[in-house]
């Protein structure tokens, strides 16, 4: 999803769920922070650069894509942008390597969501945003996993836009891709940019949805394509369903996360509550543009009456700079930055105990608090003299 969802929808998502238009505002900024949060950015502030929670294309193109590089990388995707779905479904007749890599494959309702929205409570504003932008992205990088891999991410040239006509029949377009990185998608055209096709399994080209550029990043966007990982059998992603179902289920987890209900459970959303507003939401997500900012702007402020500032990734930079030390985690980026560390330690722990080591090797995040990230090399140096 694209800033324009993770900031002002999520906006409206938590003014809808009981928040102050102030509360809602902090909530979203930490929402949209998940893409920005990069090793430069920690650099800029001095922050712990393993708490990382996104990847510049630069940082990307300089990437280690050894087993440690490749670890890292998953760690950040996997953990933030493409939360796997099922660790443990049932893939027959396969090498454990492609069963590793199949099981991080992204999908909304998954144990993993859960794990993420229970680390949430209590723990903060700051922890409730990033929680929001992971769980949007279950829904629109569906599909995909947060980890560098031909066989599961390619995807072939086959790529079809389902259009819906006024008429109410669907036509189907054809889509092409070019790979210049500062071509603009061309939604008129059907002309998109994705990345360049790479025979190498590890090639930073075949992470996430790379191979299908933006396409899951447009809410408007309906589309039928052919992927490795399902043996190249087409598929079809309902992206208008699929946001509405995320701004949904945003909502009925803030409120859990509010206190205003008791549990979050897979699968449940809360539609009454958005019931009156549910045509004008569907409306804004079957928008034809690429950031609908504009549109989510001004349904959030006709929810609340007040004006949402817009984003701007310097706000809280001060703050954080000028504090202590020992002030710097009851900032607002201190606070963030404890809530990346939480989810990154949980997400490799649970992979890690799925006997899957794509993510690292890791400690209980529960038992022991936050050491899995700071023990990565201690650990995976000790495995590497036992098997001596």
């Amino acid at each position: 999803m694209n800033g324009d969802f993770h900031y002002y929808a999520t906006y409206s998502a938590a003014y809808l769920a009981g928040y102050t238009h102030e509360e809602s505002e902090h909530i979203a900024y930490c929402a949209n922070l998940v893409d920005l949060c990069t090793r430069t950015f920690l650099r800029h502030i001095n922050g712990p650069l393993s708490a990382a929670t996104s990847q510049l294309q630069s940082e990307l193109a300089g990437a280690r894509t050894d087993i440690i590089g490749l670890q890292d990388i998953t760690r950040i995707w996997a953990s933030f942008h493409f939360l796997p779905k099922d660790l443990y479904s049932k893939v027959e007749h396969v090498s454990k390597h492609y069963r590793d890599k199949y099981h991080l494959i992204c999908g909304p309702n998954g144990d993993l969501l859960v794990d993420t929205v229970e680390l949430a409570k209590g723990k903060g504003l700051e922890a409730i945003g990033l929680a929001m932008h992971v769980l949007a992205d279950t829904w629109a990088h569906a599909n995909f996993a947060g980890t560098p891999s031909l066989v599961i991410n390619n995807t072939d040239y086959n790529f079809f836009e389902l259009r819906e006509m006024e008429d109410g029949s669907t036509k189907r377009i054809p889509i092409s891709f070019g790979h210049n990185p500062v071509t603009k998608d061309d939604l008129d055209k059907g002309a998109y940019t994705g990345s360049l096709y790479q025979s190498s399994e590890r090639s930073i080209m075949n992470l996430g949805h790379g191979r299908a550029g933006h396409l899951p990043d447009y809410g408007f966007m309906k589309y039928e394509y052919v992927p490795a990982w399902a043996n190249y059998k087409p598929i079809i992603k309902d992206n208008p369903s699929d946001y509405f179902h995320a701004f949904s289920q945003m909502v009925y987890a803030l409120q859990y996360l509010r206190g205003t209900i008791d549990t979050f459970e897979k699968d449940t959303y809360d539609t009454e509550r958005i019931a009156q507003y549910e045509e004008k939401i569907k409306q804004i997500i079957r928008t034809r543009k690429t950031n609908c900012s504009e549109e989510w702007k001004q349904f959030g402020e006709s929810l609340s009456g007040q004006t949402i500032a817009p984003f701007t990734l310097e706000t809280y930079e001060e703050e954080y700079l000028n504090a202590t030390q020992e002030e710097k985690n009851n900032t607002v980026l201190g606070r963030f930055i404890l809530a990346a560390l939480a989810q990154k330690s949980m997400v490799t722990n649970r992979v890690f105990a799925s006997n899957n080591y794509l993510m690292g090797f890791s400690v209980d995040f529960k038992r022991y608090g936050f050491r899995g990230l700071k023990d990565f090399r201690a650990l995976l140096n000790q495995k590497e003299d036992r098997n001596l």
